[in-house]
């Protein structure tokens, strides 16, 4: 996209060492975050980031992993969720970021989703249709890659570039016949829809998608202590919902703090979070990840966007954009 420009690689990330003392950090942190429902979402509600970071934290809401991007090139975000596709597009472009922690290995709660009326029962149906889906983010990704598994040419569809809120509303209008999102659109669009696919299916077809939070490089070299920190808390709450995950319940204080954060209904937080899978430390470390693996995959993510003529070419090594010394760290502070 033309909004993220190309920029030179900022020296590699200092080794770690600053954690004695802890003083008190008192550094600026803004972050941004999406409404994907995630264990994570309990942290942030509870103020536990901030108190680990001894930081004033101001979390400001995005609608996708492109708008995430721009902020944290532009230097307005040091720290931001974002999905694998825009990761790969903004990597491949230079963008100065490191994957500290892959946040969700995605499944059910990404979907394609049909409008009832719009006449599509099957794959070939959507020759001529509208499918809205927010460009360069992993929906947009597995939406292409679906096409490419049925065989439908993706220029005889109209694809559409609309954000999720803006989905679910042209949705509701009968603007646009099916789209590719998340939550909370996603199940605004499935009161009057159905799905056709997901992402859980999508990847047995050979395209894997996941969501990560980066930083900034140069806040990282700044700051190693509190992005340590932000692993450590990032972690701390994966491992709580993989001990305690059955009592999340529709009533349950965790449901509802993520509920209030993402804006989808308390009654359907617990199925979106089982639409999910959510790697702890050890598998954070682990060469399946942040040891080698993640970088391979956006190797593998750029490729096809390069295909589909979103980006313009494709990095030999992508292990530049992925950092495992935070959560190393991390795992000395437990």
């Amino acid at each position: 996209m033309s909004i993220l420009s190309r920029r030179g690689l900022l020296a590699a990330t200092a080794a770690l060492g600053l954690f004695a003392a802890f003083p008190a950090y008192a550094a600026d942190l803004v972050i941004g975050y999406q409404t994907g429902a995630d264990p994570a979402k309990v942290a942030q509600a509870d103020g536990a980031y901030e108190k680990a970071t001894r930081s004033s934290i101001d979390w400001r809401k995005f609608d996708s992993g492109a708008d995430v991007i721009a902020a944290i090139a532009s230097g307005a975000i040091q720290i931001g969720y974002v999905g694998s596709s825009p990761l790969a597009a903004a990597a491949s472009r230079e963008v100065p970021i490191e994957t500290i922690y892959v946040a969700a290995l995605l499944g059910n709660a990404e979907a394609l989703v049909v409008r009832n009326g719009s006449g599509i029962e099957k794959p070939a149906d959507f020759k001529g249709k509208k499918i809205a889906v927010p460009f360069v983010s992993t929906g947009h990704y597995s939406l292409l890659a679906a096409l490419k598994h049925w065989g439908v040419d993706p220029k005889s569809v109209e694809i559409l570039n609309l954000r999720p809120p803006e989905i679910a509303a042209a949705f509701a209008r009968g603007d646009i016949d099916a789209a590719y999102v998340w939550d909370p659109a996603l199940g605004k669009i499935k009161e009057t829809g159905k799905v056709l696919t997901s992402s859980a299916e999508v990847a047995t077809w050979g395209a894997p998608t996941f969501d990560a939070w980066i930083v900034r490089k140069d806040y990282a070299e700044k700051h190693p202590e509190i992005v340590a920190e932000f692993v450590r808390v990032t972690a701390s709450s994966y491992a709580d919902y993989a001990k305690s995950g059955a009592a999340w319940t529709t009533g349950s204080p965790e449901v509802a703090a993520i509920a209030r954060l993402t804006g989808a209904k308390a009654e359907e937080i617990p199925e979106l979070l089982k639409g999910n899978a959510y790697p702890l430390l050890d598998e954070q470390l682990s060469d399946k990840l942040l040891g080698g693996g993640t970088a391979r995959a956006l190797v593998a993510t750029a490729g096809f966007l390069k295909e589909q003529g979103r980006i313009d070419a494709v990095l030999n090594d992508y292990s530049a954009y992925v950092s495992r010394v935070p959560a190393e760290q991390a795992a000395k502070l437990d």
